[in-house]
């Protein structure tokens, strides 16, 4: 299957469109894929699949996934109550505390500046392969919103710059949250804080399912 890269955000959400209640199996067929048995080490293999599909540039740079549209795309897996199973991953924090101060500049705020939503049936009492997409949708935090992603950002940020990285919990923050993202307690990475330790778990930025929640149509 050629595709190519979405041009403009009518040709994004077109292609978009035609997820709309089909299964993942089939999604996979599309693409000449496999389905894998098990989410255990498998997680990220539908957002992958997703990427391929809508044509997404960017992969993992610190950009988002449709770089000419500004666009990101994120799924959102769903429990048997239509509701987010769990928090979204934004992007890794960066430990720089040259990048860690202006909200305007922030990665965060680049990835989460408009977002293509990507629902999905993540019950585990369903199979995997018979998962159905919802109605992908686009997303742009209005001012309130905005604000608070913020406020939130600001305030987390502002402990890292101080040497307070270990200090963060997973309570902090009413939207957006910090926790650990690695493999094992040996997956380390450099923390370039003079105040702070060499060497840490690394971390990334989540939105938390309370907040998902409300922004869903």
């Amino acid at each position: 299957m050629n595709i190519s890269v979405p041009t403009n955000k009518k040709e994004l959400m077109e292609r978009a469109s035609t997820l709309n209640g089909i299964t993942t199996q089939q999604l996979a067929n599309k693409l000449n894929k496999g389905i894998p048995n098990t989410l255990t080490h498998a997680k990220g293999w539908l957002g992958n699949l997703l990427e391929e599909y809508l044509g997404a540039e960017a992969a993992s740079a610190a950009k988002p996934d449709f770089i000419d549209l500004g666009i990101e795309l994120k799924t959102l897996p769903l429990n048997d109550k239509g509701k987010p199973k769990e928090s979204t991953y934004v992007c890794v924090v960066q430990l720089e505390p040259s990048s860690l101060t202006s909200w305007k500049t922030s990665l965060v705020k680049h990835k989460l500046s408009e977002v293509l939503w990507i629902p999905y049936e993540a019950h585990k009492d369903i199979p995997i392969s018979n998962r159905r997409i919802g109605t992908p949708f686009l997303w742009k935090p209005n001012q309130e919103q905005e604000k608070q992603l913020k406020q939130d950002w600001e305030e987390i940020c502002d402990m890292i710059v101080l040497g307070e990285l270990n200090n963060i919990n997973s309570s902090m923050g009413n939207y957006l949250q910090i926790r650990p993202k690695a493999a094992n307690a040996k997956s380390l990475t450099v923390n370039k804080n003079e105040f702070a330790n060499k060497y840490t778990l690394p971390r990334g930025f989540y939105l938390r399912s309370s907040f998902t929640e409300t922004i869903i149509p």
